[in-house]
């Protein structure tokens, strides 16, 4: 049974593993890419091996200690472990001195795009589940006692495990409820200065975000940057000078993908007077297929280079998804007609 929280752990494991490969990346580059035991020494012990060892004291973590404090730390030793692990994917692939191998960059991207993707739509199931059976909410229910058992229950958390058994019959839920009610009070935690300093920042971005400036100058961004490589692109092609590129197929692969980041951008910002929240939607399809498609071939082409631009993108899709939640919040939700009311008898006679 999934763990009500799982997008949370499946996040800090992915997070974990890009900033792990970013920083390794910089500092060997920095240190000239050295080799444990000297340049004459035939021994080379590859980071890879760091990062199964890593990866299974992860494992062991979470199989030899309960509560979600395990969860967490193994989420991150774990993710660390992975970004070690998926960086020298290269050389499992090719003959080649595989750590340059060119595609490994966009197979690295890929491998992140897609556990970034398995957060959300977790997330999202979890956003739009329209509630749990009977089981479900015993078994999130002695989770939260459990976690209770060990660190004490906020009176937050009480409340939303006490809802979970609330109306049950059930003898099991019954004895759910006197544990949770049993378990020891813990209080909230404090909100430190950097938190609410964090959380301001965090509105104070938010609100710059739907300002009609940033949003235009978001717009113009997309549009210029798929509109360029487009036409890039295309001249590459049809002038002949993408069969002399080093890899052929991945600019052939970003140019379809920047044509169609174009057309949904341009349609978009025909969309943009009449239906602000179908446009907002085709752009944040260009940036996606930008993102999933085309970054993973930039990647290829480019090895970490592309970093830069994956970030303009990033930038650029926080701003259009922070403009189409504001826009779906204005919409007003119809209420239903109410049933007419009855008709009395003598209403009627009369």
């Amino acid at each position: 049974m999934r763990a009500a929280d799982a997008a949370t752990y499946v996040n800090v494991f992915a997070l974990t593993g890009i900033a792990t490969v970013l920083v390794t990346r910089a500092f060997l580059a920095q240190a000239g890419y050295p080799q444990l035991g000297g340049g004459g020494s035939p021994l080379h012990i590859a980071h890879m091996l760091w990062g199964g060892l890593l990866m299974m004291a992860a494992i062991l973590l979470t199989l030899g200690f309960l509560g979600r404090a395990s969860r967490i730390v193994g989420a991150f030793i774990g993710g660390i472990g992975f970004g070690l692990f998926i960086d020298e994917v290269g050389k499992q692939i090719t003959d080649e001195p595989g750590y340059f191998y060119e595609p490994a960059a966009g197979i690295i991207y890929l491998s992140f795009a897609l556990l970034l993707l398995l957060t959300h739509l977790i997330r999202r199931r979890a956003t739009r589940a329209t509630g749990l059976d009977v089981r479900q909410r015993s078994v999130h229910a002695a989770d939260l006692a459990l976690a209770g058992v060990a660190d004490g229950l906020t009176a937050e958390q009480r409340r939303a495990a006490l809802r979970l058994v609330e109306g049950s019959d059930r003898e099991l839920d019954a004895a759910l409820a006197q544990l949770i009610a049993a378990v020891p009070e813990r209080p909230p935690a404090a909100h430190a200065w950097w938190r609410r300093w964090a959380s301001g920042v965090g509105r104070a971005l938010r609100w710059l975000a739907r300002t009609r400036i940033v949003l235009a100058l978001a717009v113009l961004c997309l549009l210029t940057e798929a509109l360029l490589f487009s036409v890039w692109m295309s001249v590459d092609l049809f002038g002949g000078q993408l069969a002399r590129e080093p890899q052929p197929g991945a600019h052939l692969a970003v140019a379809l993908t920047e044509v169609v980041s174009a057309v949904l951008g341009i349609i978009g910002l025909i969309r943009l007077r009449s239906d602000r929240v179908t446009a907002f939607r085709l752009f944040q399809a260009a940036l996606l297929a930008d993102m999933f498609i085309g970054q993973i071939f930039k990647f290829t082409m480019d090895q970490f280079a592309a970093v830069v631009e994956l970030g303009v993108d990033l930038t650029l899709l926080w701003v259009i998804s922070a403009s189409l939640s504001a826009r779906r919040a204005q919409v007003p939700v119809s209420a239903p007609t109410p049933p007419p009311a009855p008709v009395s008898p003598g209403a009627r006679a009369a």
